[in-house]
């Protein structure tokens, strides 16, 4: 476990390795062909008729259009090679995958391509980390310099005590930010509390199982009183507005 500083926040992340592919995380090696198809912003299919879902970075409605546009520039009819960090196939049987085009000019990683210029953000899973604090990285810089859907206003960061935003984003991903103003725990699950009332704030739970995970990784939540933290997740009413997370990388604490 590591606290790794990208501008003014510090992410809850695990230490990286080195791997054949990025410098700074741990890959396994997969599929190679040829890009035939754009699905959408997040999607794509090999020539041989392998559906990709690109794991780490998600295009969100209403931003799809323009990251499905970037993302045929960059792989459209090229060859790439599919790289593994966590859980391979969804239900649907798509590939979970760090894609990286290749060529003569070396390896383009298109998920690091996406979220540095702006048209991703970062969309991590328990069972698919890989690469998540790069990515991360790149995202805050983008977020900086407002490039991209961040400069457009398509991407932005909602604030906690804006619950009627909150409420209307309802099974939408989004990152929020805020202080925590309690941390409880019920039965096993922490509840991260924005405001004093319960019944309608927004808030970050954790079930039991998912506790664990943090505690393993060394992150005390119910020690998150009192901080400034930015987390990223879906949206779902729990009386008010909350995100479930049940990994540490879905947490930032912002200095």
């Amino acid at each position: 476990m590591a606290m790794i500083r990208f501008g003014n926040a510090v992410v809850l992340a695990t230490v990286l390795l080195a791997s054949p592919a990025l410098g700074f995380c741990d890959l396994d090696p997969g599929e190679a062909g040829r890009v035939v198809e754009i699905v959408d912003g997040e999607t794509l299919t090999l020539d041989a008729g392998l559906t990709v879902r690109l794991i780490g970075a998600t295009a969100p409605p209403p931003s799809g259009g323009g990251t499905r546009a970037a993302l045929a520039e960059i792989a459209l009819g090229k060859p790439v090679r599919l790289f593994y960090g966590g859980r391979r196939r969804d239900r649907h049987g798509r590939a979970l995958a760090h894609v990286f085009v290749t060529g003569e000019g070396g390896r383009l990683w298109v998920q690091g391509r996406l979220a540095e210029t702006g048209l991703a953000l970062v969309y991590s899973f328990a069972d698919n980390r890989a690469c998540v604090a790069e990515l991360l990285a790149r995202e805050a810089a983008a977020r900086a310099s407002r490039a991209g859907l961040w400069g457009e206003g398509v991407f932005a960061v909602a604030d906690g005590l804006d619950l009627e935003a909150l409420v209307a984003a309802d099974h939408r991903f989004r990152i929020v930010e805020g202080t925590v103003h309690a941390a409880a725990e019920a039965r096993g699950r922490v509840y991260l509390n924005f405001e004093a009332d319960w019944r309608r704030d927004f808030t970050v739970s954790v079930a039991p199982r998912d506790r664990r995970a943090f505690d393993k990784q060394g992150v005390d939540l119910l020690a998150l009183a009192g901080r400034r933290i930015r987390v990223r997740g879906w949206i779902v009413r729990r009386n008010g507005p909350m995100i479930e997370a049940d990994h540490a990388e879905q947490v930032e604490v912002v200095e």
